[in-house]
This record gives structure tokens, C-alpha cells and sequence, in this order.
């Protein structure tokens, strides 16, 4: 594919970093299912800009750094101390950070080479429709008691 060039996450995510520090935006391909059915793996791009601009907010994906990896994931619950975040298609596991740990927030999706921008209503039916899907799934495992509780080890 032109234009695109695969790199090593460390590498990647220091110069992701540099970027938004110096308050630049930046292009990311997803890689990976935890934000699904939001974000797509391989397909969708996400545009970050630095969180400084925004206050972080429940319901913002933004990119976050969690045990020495970068993470891109939606809040569920903030406040001064903490910020609770999760991926939609994750069930149980939740991230604990300081607010200060964020580092940016997907201030766009490409998609099929269409754009929805965050808080449009196409954003908004989005998200609706993913959290549907994660509540849906969560109460199948729990019926089923196929779910593991937060901090369980898997068997």
C-alpha cells in the first residue's frame, strides 16, 4: 500500500508522542479488536490531537499509556483523581489511570473514505450502537456464566 510503512510500537508511539506534544495531529490505522464494533481492525483510520484541547470527557476514546503501552480506548468514568477506561469490545477489563496519563483523543474516524467526526450525530449513533453491542454480550456471559470477573485469572 503506498504511502504506509509498518513499524515497531515503541518507535511508533515515541514519535506519536513527540507529535502530539508539540500539538500536532496524527493519522492512525487501527490494529486490533478491543474497540470493536466502533473501530475496525486493518480498516478504519483514527485521527488523534492532543487532549489539551479538550477536557476529557465520559464517553471520548482517546490514547493512553497503561503498564508501558499505548492503548486506545473509550472512558467510562472521570474525575480529578482517576479516569476509568475500557474498549467496547472488551466485557470485564477496565484500565485505572490518572487523567494525566492521556495523551490524545480520536478527534475523527476514516471509514470507507468517509469521515465522522467526533460528537456528530453520526458519532453519537455509532457509539450507541457499540455500547448496545457490548451490553448485549456482557448480559449473554453473565447469563451464561461464561464471563470472568475483573482481576480473575482466565483458566
Amino acid at each position: 500500500m503506498p504511502g504506509t510503512k509498518t513499524v515497531k510500537n515503541e518507535e511508533l508511539f515515541a514519535d506519536v508522542e513527540q507529535i502530539i506534544g508539540e500539538g500536532g495531529r496524527i493519522r492512525l490505522r487501527v490494529k486490533g479488536y478491543s474497540m470493536r464494533p466502533f473501530l475496525r481492525n486493518g480498516t478504519d483510520c483514527v485521527n488523534l490531537s492532543p487532549i489539551g484541547l479538550h477536557r476529557p470527557e465520559r464517553g471520548m476514546v482517546v490514547l493512553f499509556r497503561y503498564r508501558g503501552r499505548h492503548i486506545l480506548h473509550r472512558i467510562c468514568r472521570i474525575d480529578a483523581e482517576e479516569a476509568v477506561i475500557e474498549g467496547d469490545g472488551n466485557y470485564r477489563q477496565k484500565e485505572r489511570i490518572r487523567p494525566g496519563d492521556i495523551t490524545a483523543y480520536v478527534d475523527s474516524i476514516e471509514r470507507n473514505g468517509r469521515h465522522i467526526d467526533y460528537g456528530s450525530v453520526r458519532w453519537h449513533l455509532l457509539t450507541a450502537w457499540s455500547l448496545a453491542v457490548k451490553s448485549a454480550r456482557t448480559l449473554y456471559h453473565d447469563l451464561r456464566g461464561t464471563g470472568r470477573r475483573s482481576g480473575t485469572p482466565a483458566a
